[in-house]
């Protein structure tokens, strides 16, 4: 992925690029996915490359948000979360991540308080994981009852994945958007800041389902 980005950067130099990536590029990010998570991704209709993964996250909510939508959080969480959803329009509303109660323990959410923030109102939840600033990595039954959620409510899942391969202990990091009934209903969000250590260039993405990648396009435009 770095070196399609450095050979996208290198081939258009003078001119302007197509606005929401490179081809070599967005070919890459699809292709990476497809390696470690086993999702089979468009280049030309789900990929749009941005200014960083926080562009992505703006650009996602404002593509799908509407005033008197609610956004569901886990928290603690990354700063821009909230001021995004408020930005785009919607309600953030916070699920608690407890500490571990032991020193080799794991963050952890109630299963209740969860469903609770749940309704018809609801419009999306971002899933950071591995998570910033716990670091906490979600689980597969964890994810799975996620998925369960936004599929009874008819939601759709932010997964921020920019720590994807910051991993200890051996741990495995599992995309949403893998499970069964989420390639449809899932916006993966990810850069090359963290995994390339290059943070200074600023290169997100957005690899949602098509027609969510249209609006996407729209905004990032």
């Amino acid at each position: 992925v770095k070196l399609a980005a450095q050979e996208a950067v290198a081939g258009d130099v003078n001119q302007y690029a197509i606005t929401w990536g490179a081809k070599k590029l967005r070919q890459a990010i699809a292709r990476q996915m497809g390696v470690w998570q086993g999702i089979t991704v468009d280049p030309e209709t789900q990929v749009t490359v941005c200014c960083g993964a926080t562009e992505a996250m703006i650009s996602t909510l404002l593509a799908i948000c509407n005033p008197g939508d609610e956004v569901v959080i886990f928290e603690p969480f990354y700063e821009n979360y909230g001021p995004d959803a408020v930005l785009s329009g919607a309600r953030p509303r916070f699920v608690k991540l407890r500490p571990p109660a032991t020193d080799d323990g794991d963050w952890t959410f109630d299963e209740v308080e969860l469903r609770a923030a749940f309704h018809q109102q609801t419009k999306a939840i971002i899933v950071n994981t591995p998570n910033n600033p716990t670091g906490k990595v979600f689980a597969r039954a964890e994810l799975e009852l996620i998925r369960d959620l936004c599929l009874e409510f008819d939601v759709l899942a932010i997964a921020d994945e920019i720590y994807e391969h910051i991993l200890y202990d051996g741990v495995r990091h599992i995309s949403i958007a893998s499970l069964e009934g989420m390639s449809e209903r899932t916006v993966t969000i990810n850069a090359l800041s963290k995994t390339y250590s290059v943070t200074g260039w600023r290169v997100g993405w957005a690899v949602a389902p098509a027609e969510i990648a249209d609006g996407i396009r729209k905004v990032h435009d």
